[in-house]
């Protein structure tokens, strides 16, 4: 028989199952949190405290410093950090605890890697080389649909065709915390979804299936995006978050329009559509002479 749960388990408990059933979580979601709660627990277990009102400031410390002794990464201390700072705002907010222990501890701090993308003269070529080649036309119009929306993977894996509108440009996608946002389809990418769609019955269901009609698995939709970049001859790493960062990239360096892009992509916050933002200083320069008023003065100097 196992033993009973603590207070402090069982409000855990409590609260990802709210998170699940009041919040509409993702599973991604709700299962991460129990991870980090279960581990800030067995920290709280081994200082003998077992209900939220005895968790204080120090015993959040300790868990942080227990965290990154074991050599977890600075990110990862982060969200279990920011995991616990929510279970506890969430019992004060529900008459369960006094006080948030968590509020001020200091996450540490991480250098934060510009992430990878693709050339955008190599990916066009590897996109214009898979027109009409002899390969699979459903990974075809993956890597198109990821260039030219900027999906997430578990976006793509859940489209249907009815989230389109009839002709196929635009795409109502529903991503993370179930907020739902339209994004245009580019001309490339309707083109090769209807040749998708001309070898298979999908008008119902998923958009992207395998051979007995269920949803192709994430595993499934990254081997093929690796077998199309072979056969299109597309060099270096490729993985369908690397098709969003490519997306939000070559946008940028076009536009410079951090909230146009924030939407397409879904970010709740603009500091996470800024990581996309490594433009290189020429260019940065070249912006500044055209654009600054004192900086053309400069030059007559």
């Amino acid at each position: 028989m196992s033993e009973p749960a603590t207070p402090l388990a069982a409000a855990a408990a409590d609260y990802a199952e709210w998170l699940r059933v009041a919040r509409r979580a993702s599973p991604h979601t709700v299962e991460a949190t129990r991870r980090d709660l279960s581990r800030f627990l067995e920290t709280a277990s081994e200082r003998g405290v077992t209900s939220p009102e005895k968790v204080d400031v120090h015993l959040v410390r300790a868990f942080v410093a227990r965290r990154r002794k074991l050599g977890m990464a600075a990110v990862s201390v982060q969200r279990e950090l920011s995991s616990v700072r929510s279970f506890f705002r969430h019992l004060c907010r529900h008459g369960q605890a006094s006080v948030n222990p968590a509020a001020d501890v200091r996450a540490p701090k991480s250098v934060r890697k510009l992430p990878g993308t693709f050339e955008k003269d190599a990916l066009a070529g590897a996109l214009d080389h898979s027109e009409g080649q002899a390969m699979h036309p459903r990974d075809h119009a993956i890597a198109e649909l990821f260039y030219s929306c900027g999906l997430r993977l578990a976006e793509l894996q859940s489209l249907t065709v009815g989230q389109f509108d009839a002709g196929f440009t635009e795409v109502r996608v529903t991503g993370k915390g179930s907020k739902t946002r339209i994004v245009p389809v580019g001309g490339k990418a309707r083109e090769a979804l209807q040749a998708w769609l001309a070898t298979t019955a999908a008008a119902t269901g998923p958009l992207f299936r395998g051979r007995r009609g269920a949803a192709l698995s994430r595993s499934a939709i990254a081997l093929g995006l690796k077998r199309w970049a072979a056969a299109a001859g597309l060099a270096g790493r490729v993985h369908p978050h690397r098709f969003r960062h490519a997306f939000a990239t070559h946008l940028l360096e076009e536009s410079a329009d951090l909230r146009a892009v924030q939407e397409l992509l879904g970010h709740a916050n603009l500091t996470t559509t800024q990581i996309y933002t490594h433009l290189d200083f020429e260019r940065l320069a070249t912006v500044y002479d055209a654009a600054h008023p004192r900086a053309e003065a400069k030059k007559r100097l």
